[in-house]
C-alpha cells in the first residue's frame, strides 16, 4: 500500500460508508416534537424501503401532527394496501375519516381495527375508545371525542 493511500484512507475497496438509519432518526425526532424534520427522515427511510407499511403508518401520524391531513390519509391508505391487517393504520384512518364526515368509512376502519387489535397492555385504551366511538355512531349521537394522542 502506498504512503498516499495510508494517509488518505487506505484501500478504497475496504471503505464502506456508514448507512444512516432514517427510521430510527425519524422516531427520535418525533419524540422531540420535531414532526417536520421527522417527515424528512421518514421520506428518506421510505426511499430505502418503499414498501414498508410501518414507515407509512408513522409518516401518517407525523402528517396528522403537522395538520397535513390529506397526506396522512394517503399514507394510511398506502400502508393498508401493503398490509391490510395493520391495526394502527385502521385506527388512525378511522378518526381522520370522522373528521372529514365520512362516517361509513370510519366505521369500516374501526371494525377492522377491533377485529385485529394490537396486543399490549396499553392497547386496551385504544380498543375501548374505538368501541365507544362505534357505539356512539350506531346510536346516532355523533362521533366520540377525538382520538387520544398516539404515543
Amino acid at each position: 500500500m502506498s504512503w498516499w493511500r495510508r494517509v488518505f484512507g487506505g484501500n478504497s475497496e475496504h471503505i464502506r460508508p456508514k448507512r444512516i438509519d432514517y427510521l430510527t432518526e425519524a422516531l427520535a425526532l418525533e419524540r422531540q416534537g420535531d414532526f417536520d424534520a421527522a417527515l424528512t427522515s421518514y421520506r428518506l427511510a421510505l426511499r430505502d424501503q418503499p414498501n414498508d407499511p410501518r414507515i407509512l403508518q408513522n409518516m401518517a401520524i407525523a402528517f396528522s401532527k403537522t395538520g397535513q391531513l390529506d397526506d396522512a390519509v394517503r399514507s394510511y391508505r398506502r400502508a393498508l394496501e401493503l398490509d391490510p391487517q395493520l391495526s394502527g393504520a385502521h385506527y388512525g384512518l378511522a378518526y381522520l375519516l370522522l373528521k372529514r364526515g365520512d362516517l361509513p368509512g370510519a366505521q369500516r376502519h374501526l371494525h377492522a381495527f377491533l377485529s385485529n387489535p394490537p396486543k399490549s397492555a396499553e392497547a386496551d385504551r385504544w380498543v375501548r375508545h374505538a368501541q365507544q366511538t362505534l357505539d356512539q355512531l350506531a346510536a346516532s349521537e355523533g362521533p366520540a371525542d377525538p382520538a387520544p394522542e398516539l404515543e
